[in-house]
């Protein structure tokens, strides 16, 4: 190598900040084994899907890896002056999720791949550093997949429980305005039934045929061609007692019968049957309205149980015991819309004398939510998930279990794998099971896969409460 350009790699590796400490000699070394390969802005450096060939030491420019989670492209890892990337050390040599790419004009010493051994020999303390480096680089890697992986499950938590409640929320907002008007009905029919100066009898046999009006129709729900015939005979009542047959509607969702009806006409008649009905239509109405408020408004506090019982947002984030029907339960909850969607049969059988686990509640729950909606994703229409538990040892066993297509035996390998995934693009990370994984490892559970066409079973082993 000519002496110029040898010297001014000495000097670009002696001011290195990872390996600028490392003896001249083994600067030498890399001088003598590596290559000077400077790369354009937008320049690949490693394909995806291809091992990477060199250890790249990086003396300036900016060299990245971004994927898309789908929200766009998103920086995962990158290497800038002072840094080095590529093949390192002692690493398996995977190859990179997605293109590495000069992002910037750089300039690299690249240290072909089989040339590591010798390094390893001849340069402890450049391969100390590179492996030091490393280790950070995993580190930082997995707590960025960790930090993205959480805030995706926070969008699709968000995303379902805005869904979730909007049709509660519809609700209590289409009702609380029909029962103003029903209850403004409600006094203008009784003012007309003042005016008819009615016996106590008479009051008393209008009370209890409201009465009758209060219970919601008992046993099945009318077929289509059941509820137009009740409402065209309470119809045809009305119009034989000369009263209004706006009342039909109010009145066909109730109880009351034209046996009913008929024992009441015999006590009162004339306009004051015709404000009785009014009165009876009216209350109907309201009491109704006000059953679906309070429907609606207890599925909007369920859900809202179900998300601080999912987020332990009132916890701290440190491992205690936990009781996984509890997590499970509210990971359908939030997960209804998308079952509801695809008219999936879910069964849960977990005993209620399960021994509690000890782990960090939200992080365990974030397991849940992967594994259930990867099942959820997988089944067909009318499809079915099942998720079963029992106490095993010192170990909680849960079983998760789709009659999908199953996962093709020659990737289950790899299904654990970052940034693997069947899904189309934007629809997923592939980091859902790889931080399962992780945080399973993290609380010393473990995971396992079972699959074939009709039959997927991940089945999941926690310690129990020490």
């Amino acid at each position: 190598m000519v002496d110029t350009a040898r010297s001014e790699l000495m000097a670009l590796l002696a001011g290195h900040r990872a390996l600028g400490k490392a003896p001249a000699s083994e600067h030498e070394w890399l001088v003598d084994n590596g290559i000077r390969r400077p790369f354009e802005a937008g320049e690949v450096v490693t394909p995806k899907g291809e091992k990477a060939k060199c250890l790249y030491i990086v003396f300036s420019g900016d060299i990245v890896i971004r994927t898309d989670r789908g929200a766009g492209a998103h920086k995962i890892i990158g290497w800038k002056a002072g840094d080095a990337g590529g093949v390192m050390p002692y690493s398996r040599g995977a190859s990179p999720p997605n293109d590495s790419i000069a992002e910037e004009p750089s300039d690299t010493l690249a240290v072909p791949a089989e040339n590591l051994d010798e390094m390893i020999r001849e340069c402890p303390t450049i391969t100390a550093a590179l492996v030091h480096a490393m280790v950070d680089r995993a580190r930082q890697f997995t707590s960025s997949d960790l930090r993205d992986e959480k805030l995706i499950s926070l969008g699709k938590l968000a995303a379902g429980l805005a869904h979730e409640l909007n049709n509660p929320a519809s609700a209590v907002i289409r009702s609380s305005k029909r029962l103003t008007d029903s209850l403004n009905d409600a006094e203008k029919a009784a003012r007309e039934m003042a005016k008819a100066q009615l016996t106590d009898e008479q009051f008393g046999l209008i009370e209890k045929t409201r009465n009758i009006c209060g219970v919601p129709g008992g046993g099945a729900p009318l077929t289509s061609l059941a509820r137009a015939d009740r409402e065209d005979a309470i119809s045809e009542w009305l119009s034989e007692h000369d009263a209004d047959e706006e009342s039909t509607l109010p009145l066909a969702d109730t109880s009351v019968s034209i046996g009913a009806l008929d024992t009441l006409a015999e006590s009162v008649t004339g306009e004051a049957l015709d404000a009785a009905i009014h009165w009876l239509a009216a209350c109907c109405t309201v009491r109704s309205l006000s059953a679906e408020i309070h429907t609606a408004a207890t599925r909007i506090d369920q859900l809202v149980s179900a998300v601080k019982g999912f987020s332990y947002m009132d916890h701290a984030p440190t491992p205690e015991a936990v009781d996984i029907r509890r997590g499970i339960t509210d990971t359908f909850t939030m997960l209804g819309g998308k079952t509801r969607a695809k008219s999936i049969d879910v069964s849960i059988s977990i005993p209620a004398d399960l021994p509690k686990v000890f782990t960090v509640g939200a992080e365990l729950n974030q397991i849940w939510m992967n594994l259930i909606e990867n099942a959820l994703d997988a089944v067909s229409e009318k499809g079915h998930v099942s998720v079963t538990a029992e106490h095993e040892l010192n170990k909680v066993v849960v079983n998760i279990i789709d009659d999908g297509p199953g996962v093709p035996l020659e990737i289950q390998p790899r299904i654990f794998d970052p940034f693997f995934t069947t899904k189309g693009v934007g629809k997923g990370t592939g980091l859902g099971l790889d931080t399962v994984r992780r945080l399973l490892q993290r609380h010393e559970g473990e995971i396992s896969l079972d699959s074939k066409p009709g039959r997927t079973e991940f089945q999941v082993r926690l310690p129990i409460e020490k």
